[in-house]
């Protein structure tokens, strides 16, 4: 009781953030007390940070890069080369809008893709002269595929890395399970949003009211080098993952390369466009606070014996078969996330497949499960992530509110048809995906 009612105080404060406390501060404060009352000890600490440390660093080295580019026009280009690909058709605008975040999510992160997209997207509404409801179907379908559609790539979600780094399983290992996959989810997110956002998409607009794409283009050397370190970058992944190379420090050496480029430090500063200072200011630092010390407490709830009681949940959905305990274990997970943040409920997720005694190939559909229900399942509840708080709250200081009530709404009905619909996909797949 002692560490459900740390981790409660905890995700209370973090969600709540009283006078703009810091989430980082908020966890590790919570951190601190499971240690003093030895809920956890000091030798958990370090078992921790062995599980988090590649995920947190190449999250924030991901969002520099994010935002980088973003000063550069980067998105705000590709925003507009969409919009104009729309043809003035706003139900042909709709579904691009949707495959262009989810290939931002697939490259940029599932925060990434909500919190620079959404915003982009919405001034782009505005000048087209959309009504609110139209507007606000492109503004959910944005924050809802930039999850929906985090799965295909490691990098795709700090999920997926704390994931695979947990079990091992290389980029390239991953990448095939999880891109066909991904493209059912997609599919799968187009059909729902669209279903029930139909009647409120505008049928035309006026592409003349659009400016031309290459004026969004704010720092050319950054945009041009963008697309030459994204490449390399890829690559990268996928030829050290067997050698075990941290994506961190492959994520973090693009990082920099993108701000030298950015600040013009081979000039000395000369030519420089973006403030630098201002967007380092704006990366999430406090990640790094909250992943350490949120999953100290949420370790503390493991060794209380929630792990114990989730793995007995895995077995027996495993002695029913490989669909019930591939569905089962998505659908367990999915509803763990939106409850307590997909954060946490990722490392119970994993303890508890680590601790079970299934099958191979049962064990490797729990993992990619536990993936999927964790990356889809926050979609139910507004504090099932953090990207949904914070988009929440960009869209807050834009003049669109979204209340708890109607996020819930919308969350409940579209969720889960695409969670289903993914959790079987890879019950099919993954058999025939050849072992490594």
């Amino acid at each position: 009781m002692l560490a459900l009612a740390i981790f409660v105080a905890t995700l209370i404060l973090v969600i709540w953030q009283p006078r703009g406390l810091g989430i980082g501060w908020s966890a590790l404060a919570g951190a601190a007390v499971a240690l003093a009352t030895g809920v956890v000890g000091w030798g958990d600490v370090g078992t921790v940070w062995e599980i988090v440390w590649d995920a947190t660093f190449t999250f924030v080295a991901l969002i520099v890069i994010s935002l980088v580019l973003d000063e550069a026009g980067f998105f705000g280009w590709a925003a507009l080369h969409v919009a104009r690909w729309g043809g003035g058709n706003g139900r042909r605008l709709f579904p691009l809008v949707v495959l262009l975040g989810a290939a931002i999510a697939a490259v940029f992160a599932n925060d990434g893709a909500a919190l620079l997209l959404t915003p982009i997207v919405l001034a782009i509404l505005l000048r087209l002269d959309f009504p609110p409801a139209g507007a606000l179907a492109f503004v959910v379908a944005c924050g809802f595929v930039a999850d929906t559609t985090s799965l295909p790539l490691v990098v795709s979600n700090l999920v997926n890395i704390v994931t695979a780094n947990f079990f091992d399983v290389s980029f390239g290992r991953y990448a095939a399970i999880m891109v066909p996959v991904n493209l059912v989810s997609l599919a799968a997110t187009l059909l729902v949003l669209w279903a029930y956002f139909r009647r409120d998409i505008p049928a035309t607009y006026d592409v003349g009211r659009l400016e031309a794409p290459g004026s969004a283009i704010r720092d050319p050397a950054v945009f041009r080098a963008a697309f030459l370190l994204l490449g390399l970058l890829l690559v990268a992944y996928f030829v050290t993952g067997p050698l075990g190379v941290p994506i961190a420090y492959l994520t973090g050496a693009a990082a920099l390369i993108l701000v030298a480029v950015a600040g013009r430090w081979f000039s000395g500063g000369r030519g420089a466009v973006i403030d630098l200072a201002r967007v380092l200011r704006g990366a999430p630092w406090q990640i790094v606070l909250f992943s350490i010390g949120m999953y100290l407490v949420v370790y503390g709830l493991g060794n209380a014996g929630l792990t114990d009681i989730a793995a007995g949940i895995l077995r027996w959905l495993a002695d029913r078969g490989t669909l019930i305990a591939t569905v089962g274990t998505g659908l367990v997970v999915a509803a763990l996330a939106s409850v307590m943040n997909n954060m946490p409920a990722t490392l119970v997720g994993a303890l508890a497949i680590d601790r079970a005694d299934v099958a191979p190939l049962t064990r490797e559909l729990m993992v990619y499960a536990n993936v999927i229900g964790n990356d889809l399942g926050p979609k139910f509840t507004p504090i099932g992530s953090l990207a949904t708080l914070l988009w929440l709250h960009v869209l807050a200081g834009k003049g669109q509110r979204i209340t708890w009530g109607q996020y819930m709404r919308v969350g409940l009905v579209l969720t889960p048809p695409v969670l289903l619909a993914t959790l079987v996909a890879l019950w099919v797949w993954l058999p025939l995906v050849p072992s490594p």
